[in-house]
């Protein structure tokens, strides 16, 4: 029956509601002034003379007009805050001190301590009236909401707390700290726990879920952070990092999964950026494949540091277009002052490349353009080594005949030691760029290696997370597979440092940390989402990982070394490699010979080059090109009218 009637309070109108809350004050503050006199003169019968009588009710009257000028009934009680008592406040006292005007001026008998009494019960019966109603509102709200702990009993984490009691999806009960004085303490009216008594409270409280909001600048252990988070039974979460906030790329509750920092375990990586920001402030900056997970993030990052003008240089059209959408709005709430150019282009057509350079003034090109997909690359040989190979030589020929000042090569660990044609052709990238190096001196070439990228179009994390949500299986290849990760910001940001520290022909390779398990990573994920790994000795358990096998091309390690005495730089975490190079005849004479097999699509011959090129290509399967192996061989021969069909493109072609 209560909730019945709460209910239809709840639904009536706007108007009615105030209605209701203007009648309601009316009768509190006239009992207030009637509990005033009472008490005053101890009769618990007393009733008023005429004159009192008109004194009390104008006295209500003003008070009312009083709140109503304060806003007091334009608030929403079950949003209502702390800031309202102090309108209840104000009104109040402006009450009391009509209550004594309207007695001198009728004449009547209001003693001295009448309005203060007054004042005190109309302020408790007002305002409690409203908290009261407040309470019971969201109290009931509450038993549909997920109950949330907080990590962080900072100013980020009390931000939540607020944002999330407004809203109608989750309740916080309480916080736990970092910082040792913030034990056993209250925040507003929530308990703050410990790191190590985190279990406890999320029995005690009935947790459903655990949010991080630790500040940007806490000092945190986050590989111990990891591991006491991953033995929760709970799912943990995270809410954007302070930057996004500021820039109002998100809301403080934009709840979401993990970050994949997060899931490294380790502190990001910082550049150096006056370094950064002085080899591309007020520069003409290309970017290559800037739609591109990696050249996305390079032109974020470049665009912050005001080049005069960026360019994106991108074949697919929606790439290009959200990206350029993206840095259009950076530009205009960041006021960066940057002339953004986006161009539809591929990196194998030399003219277009050369033209875009010269159009723009050029003078720092990124090249991060590249078919990068393994097994996708493995099936399709032509097209990765005429992306992969030809794209950057044509793109760097462009370069040397505009006067670009810098080339950077974005590069990979799978160029160490090829086992797939990916990595082989990424490896024969970075001799062409070495042997231009030799030929020439005006244009500076460098290239930057590093491992996986989380985040990255094909990177498992997205792939993990989904099967997870869905269920189950999570598939990994094998059970030891191992691979080197970094964060796509992470990794941009270093990309950008080494290239500003190039001076021609270097081979820079990235400090990616610890080499990080696949398997490990899918159970460090199924636990942090609050599930449990299926398993022999748990068939009860929620996701099962299996292992499907290395997919063509695949190895269990990579490398990012090929020697083994790497040089120092002046960043800690980027170091110099000595690679084995060809001089610039050599590399010439591969590629008119990756060109004569491309334009006769033998598969098999593009093969042997890899390998002869001193790429260290070491094939751990057999062909496996799509069409070559689906009867694509020999389209080469004449056709019935005498014509000759050609397939790739040559560096005489373009």
């Amino acid at each position: 029956m209560r909730n019945k009637l709460i209910n239809r309070i709840l639904h009536l109108s706007r108007p009615k509601k105030r209605a209701i809350s203007v009648v309601t004050d009316f009768v509190l503050l006239s009992l207030a002034i009637w509990a005033a006199f009472a008490l005053r003169f101890e009769n618990s019968g007393w009733i008023p003379s005429e004159k009192q009588l008109w004194v009390s009710l104008a006295t209500v009257v003003v008070t009312v007009g009083a709140f109503i000028k304060l806003g007091l009934y334009r608030a929403v009680i079950r949003y209502i805050s702390e800031h309202a008592f102090l309108a209840i406040l104000v009104g109040v006292v402006f009450s009391s001190i009509a209550l004594i005007v309207l007695g001198f001026l009728f004449q009547t008998l209001v003693p001295r301590s009448v309005p203060v009494i007054y004042g005190a019960f109309a302020f408790m019966l007002v305002a409690g009236t409203r908290f009261g109603v407040r309470t019971v509102v969201r109290r009931r709200g509450d038993r549909s909401k997920d109950g949330v702990l907080i990590v962080g009993a900072g100013p980020k984490g009390m931000q939540l707390a607020s944002a999330l009691a407004q809203g109608v999806e989750y309740r916080p009960l309480g916080f736990v700290s970092m910082l040792e004085a913030n034990h056993k303490s209250m925040i507003g009216n929530l308990p703050v726990y410990s790191m190590e008594f985190i279990d406890k409270a999320i029995r005690e409280l009935d947790v459903s879920r655990v949010l991080l909001a630790i500040e940007d600048s806490e000092p945190v252990n986050r590989k111990q952070l990891m591991q006491t988070l991953e033995g929760l039974s709970v799912p943990v979460q995270t809410v954007p990092s302070m930057s996004e906030l500021v820039a109002g790329l998100a809301r403080i509750n934009d709840i979401r999964d993990l970050e994949i920092e997060d899931l490294l375990g380790r502190d990001p990586v910082r550049p150096d950026a006056a370094m950064v920001s002085q080899s591309l402030f007020g520069k003409a900056v290309l970017v290559t494949g800037a739609g591109g997970s990696i050249g996305s993030e390079l032109c974020r990052q470049i665009l912050r540091h005001k080049p005069s003008k960026l360019v994106l240089l991108e074949q697919s059209e929606f790439s290009l277009y959200a990206i350029e959408r993206e840095l259009q709005s950076i530009n205009q709430i960041e006021a960066l002052g940057v002339s953004l150019h986006a161009v539809l282009g591929s990196v194998t057509h030399r003219r277009r490349c050369e033209a875009v350079m010269r159009a723009f003034g050029i003078q720092t090109v990124y090249h991060a353009a590249a078919y990068k997909h393994v097994p996708l690359v493995e099936h399709n040989v032509i097209e990765g080594v005429q992306n992969n190979v030809f794209g950057t030589f044509h793109t760097a020929e462009a370069a040397i005949a505009t006067g670009v000042e810098r080339f950077v090569l974005i590069s990979t660990d799978k160029a160490v030691r090829p086992t797939n044609v990916m990595g082989a052709s990424k490896r024969m990238a970075e001799l062409v760029l070495q042997g231009l190096a030799q030929r020439q001196s005006g244009t500076v070439f460098s290239m930057v290696r590093f491992g996986n990228v989380l985040g990255s179009s094909g990177s498992v994390v997205p792939l993990f997370r989904d099967q997870i949500r869905d269920g189950g299986p999570v598939t990994v290849t094998h059970q030891d597979i191992i691979r080197y990760f970094m964060t796509i910001p992470e990794a941009s940001q270093l990309v950008l440092q080494a290239g500003s520290m190039g001076k021609g022909g270097e081979v820079f390779v990235l400090d990616m940390g610890e080499p990080v398990r696949i398997a490990d990573l899918a159970r460090k994920m199924i636990h942090l989402m609050g599930l449990e790994e299926k398993t022999e000795d748990n068939p009860d358990g929620d996701i099962a990982i299996i292992y499907t096998g290395l997919r063509p091309g695949e190895k269990l390690y990579e490398e990012l070394l090929i020697g083994d005495n790497p040089q120092g730089t002046a960043h800690p975490r980027i170091m110099m490699a000595r690679e084995v190079s060809l001089p610039w005849a050599e590399v010439e004479d591969f590629l008119s010979k990756f060109a004569h097999a491309s334009q006769a699509f033998d598969c098999q011959a593009v093969i042997e080059l890899l390998k002869q090129a001193r790429t260290g290509y070491a094939p751990n399967g057999e062909l496996a090109d799509l069409v070559w192996c689906n009867g694509g061989q020999g389209v080469n021969e004449a056709r019935p009218d005498g014509k000759v069909l050609k397939f790739g493109v040559s560096p005489q072609d373009v």
